[in-house]
């Protein structure tokens, strides 16, 4: 890859002369290790490293879009680009104001994971595997996996705009699947870090209790189906918060999706006056967290963009274009998963903000319910939503009773949200992060929240 300021010469002479309403560049060097584990074997391991970038152009309302693994020729890359918006452009380009800018952003790491040689790596993951396996003689098998990856992103526009922005992540995981008598129960400990290697290191009592929980729920039973006050953990309120409210907040889904529109309508009250949630990648606020850059890649700078304030909807993620047509603010939520993408609009690191109240009074105050903790998959398809805990408890005359497993929680979106009568004031952010999936690419994200509990909500069971 050329030298910085080479690099930043030949983008900016690349987008001179274009017959376009806007045109931009966006040039990424990645480079990612990975170790797989099935079992206690070490199954694969992988070094990867990627060059190349892509041109975007806009005119009357039409996109060209070029990717590219060889650098040579940009100024054509654009030509084609444009001569592609050009084919398709119709209307008008409404794209959101965004100020020019230039701006270098650099790492500050603690200790570079690139700087730990593969065998230490290696040794730390046959460690967590042993632990797991040490701790049962139902322990059927694990799954692990690390990895760690560098992104380093130039992106130039045809604005005067400049940002060159590097990024690294690391992540460690064990899943553990215990078995008896035809029971197949899981559980898994993840940690990932944006700074520090060592965050990762010394996990091992977090593994151990990974594989006592999922020892723990072979003797649990499925709950009864049916609507029960749920109190969740902040893993499980964040994934909800995440799946069946981020998405709709999204301003690619609203535009394009009348009902939506008609439905999140800013100014409408969806839940109690102590509910509030927000989503910010702003590394001055977010920093370490998994959503956090200071640029998305449109260039936009991000922030912390409120989406419900005391129950009322007062705010949306947007990307230039959503936002010009909405007539909003941009948020600086445009991503892409790679160069081979265009930004779509993503949820970065979404929370819903601390309340008053404390685990201890939701218990008190349940005669009958159900304690959720940790999550599995969770998806949403409009104001519909579903996911499964990890593990969960009936609450009984405000204590915790037997423990259950195999439990979902499922419904509408709006009614839940109105349902929320308690926000704990505990908030945890959820360590390990994840990769959210949309339109076909995945991006990483955080996600946070105080406990919660939930009036009438729907446990599926038995």
């Amino acid at each position: 890859m050329d030298q910085p300021m080479d690099l930043r010469h030949r983008m900016e002479e690349a987008l001179t002369g274009h017959n376009a309403d806007y045109v931009e560049i966006r040039i990424e060097e990645t480079a990612a290790t990975t170790l797989s584990y099935r079992g206690r074997e070490l199954e694969e391991v992988g070094r990867t490293a990627n060059l190349g970038g892509c041109v975007r152009a806009a005119y009357k309302g039409g996109w060209g879009f070029v990717s590219f693994n060889d650098l040579s020729g940009l100024q054509e890359k654009v030509q084609l680009a444009v001569r592609q918006a050009r084919l398709v452009g119709k209307e008008q380009t409404i794209l959101a104001p965004v100020e020019p800018h230039v701006d270098i952003v650099g790492l500050t790491l603690k200790k570079d994971p690139r700087g730990v040689p593969l065998a230490a790596k290696k040794r730390m993951m046959d460690e967590y595997v042993e632990t797991a396996w040490s701790r049962s003689s139902k322990i059927q098998t694990t799954t692990a996996g690390y990895s760690d990856s560098a992104r380093t992103m130039s992106f130039a526009n045809s604005e005067g705009t400049y940002v060159r922005q590097e990024r690294a992540r690391a992540i460690a995981r064990v899943v553990v699947f215990a078995r008896e008598d035809g029971n197949v129960q899981q559980a898994r400990a993840a940690f990932s870090t944006l700074t520090d290697y060592d965050a990762l290191t010394g996990r091992h009592a977090e593994v151990a209790d990974a594989a006592d929980s999922a020892v723990a729920l072979l003797a649990a039973r499925a709950p009864t189906g049916g609507e029960y006050t749920v109190i969740c953990d902040p893993k499980v309120a964040a994934v909800f918060a995440h799946e069946a409210f981020g998405h709709l907040s999204e301003g690619d889904n609203v535009y394009e999706n009348e009902k939506l529109r008609e439905i999140m309508v800013l100014g409408r009250r969806f839940g109690r006056p102590f509910l509030n949630i927000s989503d910010g990648a702003d590394p001055g606020v977010f920093g370490g967290l998994p959503g956090a850059f200071k640029y998305d890649d449109e260039g936009t700078p991000t922030r912390r963009t409120p989406l419900i304030k005391d129950g009322v909807l007062v705010g949306r993620l947007h990307s230039r274009e959503t936002a010009g047509k909405l007539g909003e603010e941009p948020t600086g939520n445009a991503r892409a998963m790679s160069y081979r993408h265009q930004p779509i609009v993503r949820m970065t690191n979404t929370l819903v903000e601390p309340g008053d109240s404390s685990f201890q009074e939701m218990l008190a105050e349940t005669k009958l319910g159900i304690f959720c903790k940790d999550w599995y998959g969770g998806s949403t398809t409009h104001e519909q939503f579903g996911f499964s805990c990890a593990e969960a408890w009936m609450v009984r005359d405000g204590r915790l009773a037997e423990p259950l497993r195999g439990t979902t929680l499922s419904g509408n979106l709006f009614r839940t949200l109105e349902n929320i009568d308690m926000v704990g004031r505990d908030f945890e952010w959820t360590e390990s992060g994840g990769n959210c999936g949309k339109g076909g690419q995945t991006a990483q994200v955080g996600q946070g929240s105080p406990y919660i509990r939930i009036q009438g909500a729907v446990v599926g069971g038995k």
